[in-house]
């Protein structure tokens, strides 16, 4: 589940995946997919490991 902006409402990701994004702290896990009713890509951010 991520949160889409054009759709303005919490929805399912589609070919969801893990990625790692640069940070001050470190490293930051997050999921990367795209929303299954219009296809805008979405991210949510993950907690640290």
């Amino acid at each position: 589940m991520g949160y889409c902006v054009k759709c303005r409402d919490k929805r399912p990701m589609k070919g969801a995946t893990e990625v790692s994004m640069p940070g001050k702290g470190g490293e930051r896990r997050a999921m990367k997919g795209n929303c299954e009713k219009c296809g805008t890509g979405m991210y949510r951010i993950l907690g640290k490991k």
